[in-house]
């Protein structure tokens, strides 16, 4: 069969290596126009700030001097209309930092989302669901919660510019130590913050490890049960937690001395400066209004100069999170495919697997014709996983080929080859949604009505009985993880999904092990009917399921041993039958 080679310029080119300080900028990026607006707005809102003691001086002056009243009234407009100007100004910049935070946060959100389902070999290897709860949610709100300081900083700076600026034009003393004593505290609190990133990374790492635990332990709450093992899991899961706090403590406690020294080092200066200003007035050099102003610019700049303190800080916890973002944003995409299937040409469904060899796999070999129903008995639970995985692209077999219509299924692109050959495992994973969400999920919004082929599955599947026993019907929410339906429903469920999907070689894995043998007979017509001219696979014991095959394969200490129809096996294979009839 002629394979079609790769496009050219089918893929785009690897991104380059990202890091921390690439996840905060492309995340600020991603809001530019309201990030540009809260710094534009919130700056306003400081040098209306700023102005305020200045005209208040200017004021004084002007009663102090004797000026006229349409001068003193003059004076008063400019103060409201400065008043009106920075509330305005505060009022639409917080709120387009809100809104950049939260629109930064989203698109990470979504972007991590994507990367872990386009990639999920490589993603979301060896991370447990906690793990990943946590980078997807508090670290990106970490990181939004950046985005949106900027405006704030930014604002800041002007304050603190404009402010030294108003300080040299009374004296070049008080605006040249502003100038130069802000910079400095500034650099000594970043170095500070340094252990606060490190000690930060450190809180979210034993924060992943608490959660993930705790989603673990509540996933599996039926089998400890069962098991009897609450306490130990109680026990395990009170020291993971008291990890977790251990350094929450810490960084918070580092945290707390960085924000005291910092609001202590700006208190300094405000105060040199306020001091230096009380030395000049009473020798002459400043004015009543000048030294009223100064005063209050003092006041005034103390906020400020906290706030770019306080950057520090919340810069080394931004990093933190965005660093365990980039760890998963910068996992290797899986190798383009270097065949595809012919365009022009339908999927036949002729599945070939040829000297398949792994840890517990010696050599299998298998043909399933174009539009076979095969039945596989795999009596060795590892054996089977292990052939599952390499149907579904997860698992390289250390030797031997899966082709497709003889194509490998390793050199076809990766959703190629899924959309082709459909996996479908034991475990029932349900969807927080209607039955119809989860029926069809490739098709977004289900919609309120049921089609020919959404009824057709469910009937293969022994499921509208199911359907017709529901408040609502396909309209029917089934809870996180099926959570409202019992295991035989979840089970049923999912079996008419993958019959749904129709796709040209569906392998399905103990379908009906959840339910009553009348309807696994139901069930068992069901498939065949359905997938009547499309190739199917399916590893069971079950007789009934068996009985409905074309033709049954043992799979046995790694290697096919026998094949023949269902009730043949059972005349001549004895192994076959005790594993049948167990």
């Amino acid at each position: 069969m002629p394979v079609k080679p790769p496009a050219q310029d089918a893929r785009p080119a690897a991104p380059p290596p990202r890091g921390p300080g690439a996840v905060l900028a492309a995340a600020a990026r991603s809001v530019r126009g309201p990030l540009l607006g809260s710094l534009v707005l919130l700056a306003g809102h400081q040098a209306g700030e700023a102005l305020v003691p200045v005209v208040v001086g200017v004021v004084v002056d002007r009663a102090v001097d004797g000026g006229a009243a349409g001068a003193l009234l003059g004076c008063l407009a400019l103060l409201a209309a400065d008043f009106l100007f920075l509330s305005l100004c505060y009022r639409f910049g917080s709120r387009l930092s809100t809104r950049a935070r939260e629109h930064s946060a989203h698109r990470l959100r979504v972007r991590l989302a994507g990367r872990l389902l386009a990639h999920d070999d490589v993603a979301g290897r060896d991370r447990l669901p906690g793990d990943l709860l946590t980078v997807t949610g508090s670290d990106t709100q970490v990181v939004g919660q950046f985005t949106s300081w900027l405006g704030m900083t930014t604002g800041n700076l002007v304050a603190v510019g404009l402010g030294a600026a108003l300080l040299l034009r009374m004296s070049v003393p008080l605006g040249l130590l502003v100038l130069l004593g802000t910079p400095a505290v500034l650099l000594l609190m970043n170095r500070a913050g340094r252990p606060l990133e490190r000690r930060g990374a450190a809180e979210q790492a034993a924060a992943a490890r608490a959660a993930a635990t705790a989603v673990d332990y509540v996933s599996g709450l039926r089998v400890l049960k069962g098991l009897r093992a609450e306490r130990t899991a109680l026990r395990h899961y009170e020291g993971v937690n008291r990890e977790s706090l251990r350094a929450t403590v810490t960084a918070a406690r580092t945290e707390a001395v960085l924000d005291g020294a910092g609001t202590l080092l700006a208190g300094v200066l405000v105060a040199a400066v306020a001091l230096v200003a009380g030395r000049l007035a009473l020798g002459g050099d400043l004015g009543l209004g000048d030294l009223i102003a100064c005063v209050g610019l003092c006041q005034f700049l103390l906020a400020p100069i906290q706030g770019l303190l306080e950057l520090g800080p919340a810069l080394a916890r931004a990093r933190a999170s965005a660093r365990r973002i980039a760890v998963l944003l910068d996992a290797p995409a899986p190798p383009p495919g270097t065949a595809r299937l012919p365009e022009d040409v339908p999927v036949r469904g002729e599945l070939t697997v040829r000297g398949l060899a792994h840890e517990a796999l010696r050599g299998v070999d298998l043909r399933l014709a174009p539009g076979e129903h095969l039945g596989l008995v795999v009596p060795e639970p590892v054996a089977a996983a292990e052939l599952l995985a390499c149907l579904a692209g997860d698992l390289a077999p250390a030797h031997g080929a899966i082709c497709l219509d003889g194509v490998p299924l390793t050199a076809l692109d990766r959703a190629e080859a899924r959309g082709a050959v459909l996996v479908a495992p034991h475990q029932a994973y349900l969807f927080d949604g209607t039955v119809l969400d989860n029926l069809r999920p490739d098709e977004g919004e289900a919609g309120e009505a049921a089609t020919s082929a959404d009824t057709e599955a469910l009937h293969a599947a022994a499921a509208t009985d199911l359907v017709d026993g529901l408040a609502h019907g396909t309209a029917t929410r089934v809870g996180e993880r099926g959570a409202f339906l019992s295991g035989g429903q979840r089970q049923r469920l999912a079996l008419a999904r993958a019959l749904r999907a129709a796709p040209p070689v569906l392998v399905l894995h103990d379908p009906t092990t959840a339910v009553d043998a009348v309807t696994q007979t139901r069930i068992a017509r069901g498939i065949r009917t359905l997938r009547a001219g499309r190739t199917t696979l399916v590893l069971t014991s079950s007789p009934a399921l068996l009985g409905a095959c074309d033709r049954v394969a043992v799979l046995r200490e790694g290697r096919v041993t026998a094949s023949g129809p269902h009730t043949a096996l059972l005349a001549t294979d004895s192994f076959y039958g005790k594993v049948v009839s167990a």
